[in-house]
């Protein structure tokens, strides 16, 4: 009996559009250097030795200044794309730009920009475990820290939630084009008609095709797949990186 195809990621969605305003920077934090380069290099450096076939569509904002397309790692295939206010529109605008080239069996990876520890041996792994799967996945790890749920409004604790089955969320996020595209577009009908913003309805992919009544996988990734969101995560990104290059020398 033979073995079906590897069904390889054709397409990677990386929005950088925002400006990461709690990073506290004038500059957009997918400039500010990290590595010997910027957190936008390094991210699609990663994501292009991990699946060197995808084409990378980079949504930026078209005010854009800071972007050069030396940032770009050699060989990749590339599409720059007019990002949105928000995540979720740079999604939608990449899945968009994917009309009539992306056919609705194939894989569609979301990466956030501002997760460049993310190891190549990860991305690939993640795409070996959910070889075959109808919907998709996601990388995620089991919480570990006690979660406390706050009073609304107020920092003060309600309760203690129950950490059994709860996990923290990573990028990427791999889905089949036809379910990413039908989940999105659904979200954006449900804002619409509850008069909330995409940010209210959403916080990822996973949970515009939650809403379709699917359940995507979770793949289990590494605690060191950081998101650089406050100023002390950059120092912190950089040990992480020099720790991974040490462990391959």
């Amino acid at each position: 009996m033979m073995s079906k195809p590897f069904e390889t990621v054709r397409w990677v969605i990386v929005p950088a559009a925002g400006v990461g305003r709690r990073m506290g920077s004038d500059v957009p934090k997918q400039y500010l250097p990290l590595a010997g380069r910027c957190v936008l290099s390094t991210t699609l450096a990663r994501l292009h030795e991990a699946w060197p076939q995808a084409q990378q569509l980079v949504c930026l904002s078209s005010q854009d200044a800071y972007f050069d397309s030396g940032m770009l790692p050699d060989g990749i295939n590339w599409l720059r794309i007019d990002g949105g206010a928000e995540r979720a529109d740079s999604v939608w605008a990449g899945l968009v730009a994917l009309e009539g080239h992306a056919n609705p069996q194939d894989w569609v990876a979301v990466h956030d920009v501002a997760r460049p520890c993310v190891r190549p041996q990860e991305l690939q792994a993640m795409a070996a475990a959910l070889q075959g799967d109808p919907v998709g996945g996601l990388l995620a790890v089991p919480a570990s820290d006690t979660m406390k749920r706050a009073c609304a409004g107020q920092n003060q604790v309600a309760h203690t939630e129950s950490r059994v089955d709860l996990w923290h969320a990573l990028t990427p996020q791999l889905f089949r084009y036809g379910v990413l595209r039908q989940a999105m577009h659904g979200a954006y009908q449900r804002a619409e008609v509850q008069g909330r913003s995409i940010a209210e309805t959403i916080t990822d992919e996973a949970s515009a095709v939650e809403a379709l009544g699917l359940s995507p996988r979770l793949v289990v990734g590494r605690r060191d797949n950081l998101k650089i969101t406050h100023p002390e995560d950059l120092a912190l990104a950089e040990q992480i990186i020099a720790a991974q290059q040490d462990a391959l020398a």
